[in-house]
């Protein structure tokens, strides 16, 4: 029987549990489940968990698509009574608000007037095991109404990190086949409404698992909470042993950092506070009771406890579904280490199904990192299916001229054919721009990962399916962009260079530069597609584009350097930024005659700061335009600077993970938005540079700071591993480079 065709509920929007006894007539010789709850499942089978999977579905838009897992279970069947437990939560399917912190848009903003809504009133769950006998006869056990269901012990589970945990409503040993569930009711089966509206589809991605327990460790005890220190700011599972009277209260706070009297600091800054809080309440008096959270994470380092009941035990499993390495770096200089390590860590936990900005404060699947740190994270991680899914999202959150959505005004309006919009999946969908700031929702650098996230996806893997599933979403997309050009033909509507420490946004030059990129990748795209119709018309409005874009911003200086002013400060004379030098730099966009006097005026604005100047969206051009230039001696005095904006700061700090701007105690402590110095380990340090698609053919030119006296590197292709090592013999560089058969090495 088909998955989708076997939803059932008890309807409610409180979590449950689904419980299936079924008795087998011998032992399986192989078995199957395919499983599905939304928004979040564990399954348990005869008392062990089902898989190593954690927080299971990865979100998406329900009404598009829902994701199912498999697993093989023929371990853990046996011969006579089973038993089969899926436990259903929230997630994002139907938003718990109840109980902790839930995000909220900031006083600044407007009220929105698309706030989220329930994909369903009611939590459904599916299920299908497959057995299969040594004679080849098969059996199935579905969803149906012979299942049971009972109100779980997590009474409220809010995606955002929060739960309520009852104690004495856990159904122990629920899974085992002798559990006795006479008190429980029958499943319903689900109606046309309640059922999932969206496909379902075989989940590819890796899944959510554990990459780490940190133990807890007591600091000190301040108003009246004890503070505990777990060494490292995760995505995590809080787990805890506690005795103490039955019905006596325990809270546990998170938090990212403390404050100046040492306890849990929960504000973030210049926002909200983020008042996240696990509660377990006791079952049994003077028995020690452990317990964990079933469907949801919290996010921080920090853990202040209170409450009536005595600790026992407090620890944490970080979560990532980013556990897959491909790459390694090392070296003698351990600055760039504790670099590498900060920004792997931030990107692991802000890997959880889909890509977020930052696990505590917001959560959403914010796209630009998905193309702006795309070589950076694919250095580090297996990307393959990660990418996919998260390209999916895009394809699933793309408008159509039918979408409508309500004003400020009360009115309706189409955001526009073709848009990606800059989360996706999307939950609370901020389609109106903010007064004075401009457009959250229609941002070509969040967009852009339909077709520049598509590109990274193919430079490493070289799988040209990527580019046939998301080809023609990119070309609608493309052609949504041409419709929102301005007067001057520039695209200046979202927010620039997002985070740039000066505050220099340069709409115009990075938001059309980035219109450039789409349409010489669509390009190319076509030309691998054979639609060379496509290809002849994307290569004449690349051609059309640069044209208009130097004609306007290409000037001279006052030394007669040809470089690129900033438009939105044109009034100033020429102004300069590092992200408007850098840009048509990386994309092939300057005349060759003129390219050295913008690489000179590019290395002189690093060389006057001496310091990236630039935000997340400039940054990775910023890295790579300089290293492309000769200029690896600049990018590693910037990055090791001891103070703001520096990667280093942040170390000395004392932060385990990369702050969200250029700053100390920034909003959030956990965004891996500027994290693309990873790039440049790989393909500035280590020399390791795409020549072919999938690194069929590479280029490999290392480079070694004074400073560094040895490095190691390795990265795991398509075809096999390459290393790289270097160290220093007599003072000069000597490098060691092993390449597979199947690589060829270019000069």
């Amino acid at each position: 029987m088909d998955l989708a065709q076997v939803w059932v509920t008890n309807r409610t929007k409180s979590p449950f549990y689904l419980r299936r006894r079924f008795t087998l007539r011998e032992k399986p010789v192989s078995a199957e489940l395919l499983a599905c709850a939304l928004g979040q499942y564990n399954a348990w089978m005869n008392g062990a968990r089902v898989g190593d999977a954690f927080l299971e579905p990865a979100w998406t838009d329900y009404d598009k698509r829902a994701l199912y897992r498999r697993y093989d279970v023929a371990a853990l069947l046996r011969e006579g009574g089973n038993a089969l437990v899926i436990e259903v939560g929230n997630g994002w399917y139907n938003w718990d608000r109840s109980f902790g912190y839930s995000f909220h848009f900031p006083p600044f903003m407007p009220p929105n007037p698309n706030p989220y809504r329930a994909y369903g009133e009611s939590l459904v769950a599916a299920f299908v095991l497959r057995v299969r006998y040594a004679n080849g006869t098969e059996e199935s056990v579905v969803s149906n109404e012979q299942c049971r269901t009972h109100p779980h012990g997590v009474i409220h589970t809010n995606v955002y990190g929060s739960e309520w945990i009852e104690g004495a409503a856990l159904q122990s040993g629920c899974s085992l086949p002798d559990f006795d569930d006479s008190a429980w009711e029958n499943a319903l089966p689900a109606t046309a409404d309640e059922a999932p509206k969206g496909v379902l589809d075989e989940a590819k991605l890796p899944p959510v698992r554990i990459l780490k327990r940190y133990e807890a460790k007591y600091l000190h005890t301040v108003n009246g909470r004890a503070v505990y220190d777990l060494g490292q700011n995760i995505s995590g599972i809080l787990e805890a042993t506690v005795r103490g009277q039955a019905g006596a209260r325990v809270d546990f706070y998170p938090a990212e950092k403390l404050d100046a009297k040492g306890d849990a600091d929960q504000i973030a800054k210049n926002w909200m506070p983020i008042d996240n809080v696990i509660r377990y309440v006791v079952a049994q008096t003077d028995r020690a009771e452990r317990f964990s959270q079933t469907f949801t994470y919290f996010a921080g380092r920090y853990l202040a406890v209170e409450g009536e009941a005595k600790i026992l035990s407090l620890s944490a499993l970080a979560v990532s579904s980013a556990w897959k390495r491909a790459g390694f770096f090392s070296c003698d200089d351990e600055r760039y280490n504790k670099i590498y390590d900060m920004v792997e860590k931030t990107v692991e936990a802000n890997m959880l199904g889909v890509h977020t900005d930052c696990p505590t404060i917001e959560r959403f699947a914010w796209q630009e990192p998905n193309h702006l740190m795309g070589a950076a994270i694919m250095y580090m991680k297996d990307g393959k299916e990660l990418w996919r899914k998260f390209l999916a999202d895009c394809r699933d959150a793309q408008h159509s001229a039918e979408d409508r959505f309500s004003d400020f005004a009360g009115n309706r309006f189409c955001p526009g054919d073709g848009l990606v919009p800059s989360q996706a999946p999307c939950y609370i969908p901020n389609v109106l721009p903010v007064p004075g700031i401009g457009s959250f929702y229609d941002i070509i650098a969040w967009g852009s990962t339909i077709i520049l996230g598509a590109r990274w996806h193919y430079l490493f893997y070289g799988d040209p399916a990527i580019i046939e599933e998301n080809y023609n979403a990119g070309l609608r997309y493309f052609r949504y962009l041409l419709t929102r050009l301005d007067e001057n033909g520039f695209i200046s509507h979202g927010l620039g260079d997002w985070g740039n420490p000066e505050g220099r946004l340069a709409r115009e030059n990075i938001e059309t530069a980035l219109l450039y990129a789409d349409a010489v990748t669509l390009a190319s795209f076509a030309e691998i597609l054979g639609r060379t119709a496509d290809q002849a018309r994307l290569t004449a409005q690349a051609d059309a584009i640069r044209e208009r874009y130097n004609a306007a911003l290409l000037v001279q200086d006052e030394r007669g350097r040809w470089c690129y002013r900033s438009f939105e400060k044109r009034e100033e004379g020429v102004v300069m930024t590092q992200a408007c030098e850098a840009l048509p730099l990386y994309w092939g966009m300057v005349p060759e005659e003129k390219r050295p006097d913008v690489v000179e005026c590019l290395r002189e604005l690093l060389s006057a700061k001496g310091a990236l100047i630039a935000g997340e969206v400039g940054l990775p051009y910023v890295i790579q335009a300089a290293a492309q230039n000769g200029m690896n001696e600049l990018i590693a005095a910037c990055i090791t600077r001891e103070t703001h904006p520096s990667y280093y700061a942040f170390v000395l700090a004392g932060e385990t993970t990369l702050g969200e701007y250029w700053e100390d105690n920034p909003r959030s402590h956990c965004h891996d938005m500027m994290g693309h110095i990873i790039e440049w380990y790989y393909n500035g340090l280590a020399g390791i540079e795409i020549a072919e698609p999938g690194f069929k053919k590479v280029r490999i030119h290392p480079w070694m700071p004074e400073i560094m006296n040895r490095f190691s590197c390795r990265y795991e292709t398509p075809f096999g591993r390459i290393e790289v090592e270097g160290r220093r013999e007599d003072g000069k560089p000597v490098y060691e480079i092993s390449l597979p058969e199947a690589i060829q090495l270019c000069q």
